[in-house]
């Protein structure tokens, strides 16, 4: 059985609960991620931002042409908008298991826990790309002449 230890993105970038809208805005455009862990001063996972998460809180109306306002948006601290609790999953579980919770639940990330301590995250991008690599395994065991992606005919009258 794959877990999810297998495929998870480790050590992930991660902010505390003090750090602002803008912090989360700068890590997330230059590492191009869109979930970050929040963690305690600690280390223990406390909650997550998700780039949902910053749009909302950042506006979008016309009160976001008004530099004061943004200014003030900036400074929120993450503590404000994060999601808590914060669902999570052992390194040890299964993908299919996670996969479905993952679905279910509408979520696009899970924080991976080893001994109730961050050690990676889980995206649904993950599994995007699992069903990509097999989708292509796939086809190289596939015969020759079939291809997948043809457009099928419809023969019915």
């Amino acid at each position: 059985m794959l877990t999810v230890a297998e495929i998870m993105t480790r050590e992930p970038y991660t902010l505390g609960p003090d750090d602002s809208l803008a912090n989360a805005r700068q890590l997330m455009a230059e590492h191009h991620i869109r979930h970050i862990p929040i963690v305690s001063p600690e280390g223990s996972l406390i909650g997550v931002v998700t780039q949902r998460d910053v749009l909302a809180a950042g506006g979008a109306g016309p009160a976001a042409r008004d530099e004061d306002t943004n200014a003030a948006k900036e400074t929120v601290p993450l503590s404000s908008i994060m999601t808590t609790p914060v669902q999570s999953v052992d390194e040890q579980a299964g993908l299919r298991g996670t996969a479905i919770h993952l679905q279910k639940n509408r979520l696009g990330c899970l924080p991976v826990l080893r001994n109730d301590q961050l050690v990676g995250i889980i995206t649904d991008s993950d599994f995007i790309a699992i069903a990509i690599t097999l989708r292509e395994q796939i086809e190289c065991a596939e015969p020759d002449g079939y291809d997948f992606d043809e457009e099928v005919e419809d023969d019915f009258s």
